[in-house]
């Protein structure tokens, strides 16, 4: 526990800031070590290690690359898996679940154990999995691995507790569900096909139960075998050989015929009366041929689904099928329904669908009322009961990536009207034509937990447009969408620069910046551009105002340092006007005459705006002597001080928003003035452009620059195009000239004149904010400062001078002037922070939201009303300071204002470098988040920088995690885990200890329904005949299977997850078989206990017979 102790003099006589890099003070890698101040310390720092605990939450989104789907339709819960092995769970809203197999192999099939909370999945690498899910967070109880066959089709029927395995071989096994063990029962293809066949007939591709007769097994291979097994016979009742390869069979509920969907786009009926040939035979897409020939092959027909109504006529559903002469046609659903033909063209392909039914039985009238199809990027439900077939309103955020999202911000504890405001005015825009009745897939538990407070989280996407959601409590929920295309004439593909360089996606949005209070919003654009957005309940007609902004450091003659400010190159801007220049955006012109004008032409004329966030100004870089401008690095709002700041690569530009100027453009050495800690000497144009390739313009991981041409099209790119190989490529391209050359800035020399030259001259500027602050040592109060971080370590501090009086602000100039405060850091710069001397967070003033196009009011005139807290607010003396935070890439320090003395340094990573740091709130305290390119999240208590965890947690697989991670207050982080996904995290040992109460449970204890009885089942089902399937594949009649075809694998749930699983019929049996295991483990004992006294007795008794017969002849005087 630490304190400030207070004395009397020593603020301003502190030693000087030490400019060469190295801190005040000597410290290890990982230990923080105080320097000596002017003053004691003595602050209370009540976080500890208990504080932190790192943890997965819930993911969002649609599952990225999905390849499986079940639905229990009892639960009314359906399972989607995926190819990287995740598997996610839905339910009911709030009911959202995302389990992950440790071997990360793809989910090939799912199958519920309906009704009874358990859930197999079948992998790639040939192994079974079952899952508990009567528990929030799903467990695997058993697995089982199959070792000389591959998997190709699982069926479980209907309360039962054997499984169907299909192979590749052409083989079918039998899995015992409670025990996950092989039954010796095996179908062998060779004795399933005729002996008189030559052929293979492929792997499994179906296997189902006969609704007339369980134990009849239907068995289908991909050459167009299909054989009808009988189980308790085991020969098969017949065959069936087709020449087309099948891809699907369905039964029809009565079990007398079945249809099979094949590889030239038909469908064939067979009725089991007759199996020589199909009694029907279509295709539903192909045309018939004049000459009564048989119709031209299709597309494969990939599945098929018949089911039957009661009412009506049989619906047949299935997906492919077109003609080939149909090019460029969408994938198709297509249903029939007695004569009609409806075919739903999607937006993506189809990987599988299901046929949501009333019953669970196989053997009663289906009764479909819906079908789940699952796409490549999109799930959706068609309702069947509408004759127009509209689809249901998804309830869960599948269209997160609707647009590839190029950058997230996540908001907590917000003001809690914001989310209500912005939910009303989305609700206007969404879309219509929805089925009217509910989500069918509802099932699931889920209540509003008592830790709940505003969260938003903010996506921007490569189409330009912005995603607001509702991230309360665990959920998901859009709330208002924003499309800054709007604000831009639609740029001519072919014409100019714009399609040399942005061809694709001109919009991209890059970071955003957001103020809750004040509903200001910044979106900073791939085309060098920032939009600044005002928030207003009323639609209005205005005309955006557009800044121009010329910031490019262009030096023929190399000159020294003294001579950089009198020669800093070609900075300016100017004010839009409705008039171009020459070489506008809508003309084609030569490289060479390219000069002052932006990437994008905004609308100069005025524009309606609907209520919400509408556009109030944007400021744009030119290009400059055939150069594009370079991308925006770094931005920061102040709603209190009505300004903006942006830099890149060249420089820093503020801009008043409130009067539509720019305040300062300048060059970063330009802002050093003599004060630059590098001795260093600007380039000229031609050998600045020959070293961009090299050159790095943000932070770590961020954008590298290969060509003028591509430098604004292949910053987003990688968020949805990179792969494993390629990141491995980056992360050692990234070390080189970031860690590498910011090493070397430190260790080499002032007055080497060869460093010098070897340098290169640009500098990014990394972060920015505005904070109350001081600007020089010999200040005496705080007063509004831009804080501006770079690439090369270097933090400056730029005085701002703005009028108090709100008709003055309107008016007077605001007035920015570098100061000569200069502090140094090893790395690029990441963040920034303030406490006060109680070690309190200070944060950013702001302006109270008042809406610009309200009407007015002429008895209550409306004034602009701030917040401000300043360091001084908080301090019995308004002269005593604040703690700046700054954290880079490799270090993090604590400077006392205005001393600007290091009170602490911290060396975070030697081997790494950070990617993404914040000062956050926490336990009603403060703390520095960091996240680092070797996948470590680190805490770090404030102001002494003392390690408070560091756990190896999110290994670095892709450079998408890198541009999309970010901390909030609370505890919580998120960043997008793929394309399609969202994942939240906790790092506070609170939130992790109340997750468990905020997850929705997956299992709700529901009745089975009755089958139908008496003459209703004999009128409308089939008379299904049962058999005990204990009796034919128990280890009793079919023997034990041998060990190497499979191996068991006891899962995490073990014993204790079965017993929590078992109830309904199988519970019952699985109760029932685990007492006799446990009777017959103690059996076992008791007959090894008597087996062991039976080989003493008998080793016993051996010894005294050869001793009686050693010494049966000997004299009592022989012994």
């Amino acid at each position: 526990m630490k304190k400030f102790r207070k004395v009397l003099d020593g603020l301003t006589t502190s030693s000087p800031v030490n400019i060469g890099g190295a801190p005040l003070c000597s410290s290890t890698a990982g230990t923080p070590t105080a320097a000596p101040t002017p003053r004691e310390i003595e602050v209370v720092e009540t976080l500890v290690s208990e504080n932190f605990q790192i943890c997965k939450t819930v993911r969002h989104g649609f599952p990225h690359q999905p390849t499986a789907l079940a639905f229990d339709p009892v639960q009314k819960i359906i399972a989607i898996g995926s190819r990287t092995g995740g598997v996610r769970i839905l339910g009911r809203p709030g009911v959202d679940c995302y389990c992950q197999h440790d071997s990360g192999a793809a989910v090939l099939q799912l199958q519920f154990l309906i009704n009874e909370g358990a859930l197999v999945t079948a992998c790639a690498d040939d192994t079974l999995h079952l899952w508990n899910l009567r528990q929030k967070r799903p467990a695997i109880l058993h697995s089982l691995k199959f070792n000389r066959e591959c998997i190709t089709f699982c069926h479980l029927p209907f309360q039962s507790k054997w499984l169907y395995v299909g192979t590749e071989r052409g083989n079918t096994h039998i899995v015992n569900i409670e025990s996950f063990v092989l039954s010796g029962y095996v179908i062998m293809w060779n004795k399933a096909i005729e002996l008189s066949t030559k052929t293979h007939p492929g792997p499994v591709v179906h296997l189902s139960d006969s609704p007339r007769d369980e134990g009849k097994l239907l068995i289908g291979f991909e050459s167009g075998t299909v054989v009808q097994w009988d189980l308790r016979a085991k020969k098969a009742d017949f065959r069936i050989y087709y020449d087309e390869a099948i891809h699907s069979v369905s039964w029809h509920h009565e079990g007398k015929q079945f249809m099979c969907s094949h590889s030239d786009g038909s469908l064939t009926t067979w009725s089991l009366r007759n199996t020589a040939k199909p009694f029907q035979l279509t295709f539903p897409h192909g045309r018939t041929q004049r000459d009564g020939r048989k119709p031209e092959s299709c597309k494969p027909i990939l599945k098929v689904e018949y089911k039957t109504t009661r009412n009506s006529e049989p619906f047949i559903i299935f997906s492919g099928g077109l003609s080939y002469d149909k090019a460029n046609r969408r994938p198709t659903l297509t249903i029939m329904h007695g004569k009609s033909i409806t075919a739903l063209e999607m937006d993506h392909p189809i990987v599988e669908f299901l046929v949501l039914c009333e019953t669970p039985y196989s053997n009663e009238v289906q009764e479909p009322y819906a079908v789940a199809v699952l796409l490549e990027k999109d799930f959706i439900v068609v309702d069947l009961t509408q004759s127009n077939y509209p689809i249901f309103e998804n309830p869960y955020p599948m269209d997160i990536h609707e647009s590839p999202v190029t950058c997230t911000a996540y908001f907590a504890d917000c003001p809690p009207e914001i989310i209500p405001v912005l939910y009303s005015i989305g609700a206007k825009h969404k879309k219509q034509g929805y089925s009217h009745k509910e989500w069918p897939v509802s099932g699931g538990t889920w209540t509003l937990g008592g830790q709940t407070y505003p969260e938003i989280i903010i996506t921007g996407h490569a189409d330009g447009s912005i995603k607001f959601w509702d991230a309360s409590a665990i959920t998901l929920q859009m709330l208002y969408k924003l499309k800054t295309s709007k604000v831009f004439e639609k740029p001519k593909m072919g014409d100019g620069r714009v399609a040399e360089l942005v061809e694709e996606d001109p919009f991209a949005v890059q970071m955003v910046s957001w103020c809750p209070q004040s509903r200001l919003f910044c979106v900073v654009g791939i085309s060098a551009h920032v939009i600044l957005y005002r928030f207003s309940r009323h639609d209005a007609t205005t005309e955006i105002t557009a800044l121009e902004v010329r910031l490019q450091c262009d030096v023929e003659e190399p000159i020294s340092p003294s001579e950089t400010e009198a020669n800093t190159g070609l900075l300016d801007a100017s004010l839009h006007s409705p008039q171009h220049p020459p070489g506008s955006p809508g003309s084609a012109t030569p490289d060479s005459v390219r000069d002052s004008i932006p990437c994008l032409r905004v609308k100069n004329r005025p524009i309606r705006m609907p209520p919400g966030y509408q556009a109030d100004l944007v400021v744009q870089l030119l290009w400059v002597d055939g150069e594009p401008p370079q991308q925006i690095t770094s931005l920061h709002l102040n709603s209190a001080y009505s300004l903006l700041a942006l830099g890149n690569c060249n420089g820093l530009v503020v801009v008043d928003y409130l009067q539509k100027n720019v305040l300062l453009c300048m060059s970063t050495l330009e802002l050093y003035g003599s004060n630059d800690p590098y001795q260093r000497l600007a380039r000229s144009p031609r050998k600045s452009r020959q070293f961009a390739a090299d050159n790095i313009c943000m932070r770590g991981l961020s954008n590298f620059y290969s060509d003028s041409k591509k430098r604004i099209r292949t910053s987003y790119q990688s968020l949805t195009e990179l792969t494993d190989n390629q990141v491995s490529l980056e992360l050692d391209r990234s070390r080189s000239p970031t860690s590498e050359s910011r090493e070397n800035s430190f260790s080499r020399s002032r007055s080497s004149s060869v460093s010098s030259i070897d340098r290169e001259t640009k500098e990014a500027v990394t972060v920015l904010r505005f904070m109350e602050s001081y600007a020089r040592k010999v200040d005496a109060v705080p007063s509004a400062c831009l804080w501006v971080g770079t690439s090369l370590g270097v933090v400056l501090v730029i005085a701002l001078s703005i009028p108090t009086d709100e008709e003055e602000r309107l008016e007077e100039p605001v007035t920015v002037m570098p100061s000569s405060t200069v502090l140094t850091i090893k790395g690029s710069v990441l963040t920034f922070g303030s406490l006060d001397c109680n070690g309190s967070l200070v944060s950013n003033p702001y302006e109270v939201w008042r809406d610009p196009h309200a009407p007015e009011d002429p008895d209550c005139p409306r004034r602009r009303k701030l917040v401000n807290f300043s360091p001084s607010t908080s301090q019995e003396m308004s002269g005593e300071g604040h703690l700046a935070v700054v954290c880079s890439e490799k270090q993090a320090k604590v400077f006392l204002m205005p001393a600007q003395t290091c009170l602490y340094v911290h060396h975070i990573t030697e081997s790494s470098f950070v990617l993404r740091a914040d000062v956050v709130s926490v336990y009603n305290s403060v703390c520095l988040a960091c996240f680092c390119a070797n996948g470590h999240v680190m805490m770090l208590s404030l102001p002494s920088l003392r390690p408070l965890l560091d756990v190896n947690f999110l290994p670095l697989t892709d450079m998408r995690i890198a541009r999309t991670f970010c901390f909030t207050e609370g505890g919580q982080a998120l960043y997008l885990s793929s394309p399609t996904e969202i994942q939240r995290m906790a790092y506070s040992q609170d939130m992790c200890d109340s997750l468990q109460e905020m997850l929705g449970e997956l299992f709700t204890p529901v009745e089975t329904p009755e089958a139908q009885k008496g003459f209703l089942k004999g009128f409308f089902g089939g008379n299904a005949q049962t058999f005990d399937r204990e009796e034919l594949f128990g280890e009793a009649a079919a023997g034990k299977a041998s060990r190497s075809l499979a191996q068991h694998i006891p899962g995490q749930g073990g014993l204790e997850g079965m017993k929590a699983a078992a109830g309904g019929v199988v519970g019952d049996l699985a109760r029932a078989r685990m007492a006799a295991e446990e009777r017959g483990q103690r059996l076992g004992e008791l007959e090894e206990r008597t087996a062991l006294m039976m080989s003493s007795a008998d080793m016993f008794s051996r010894h005294a017979h050869e001793l009686m017969l050693k010494y049966k002849d000997k004299k009592w005087y022989q012994f």
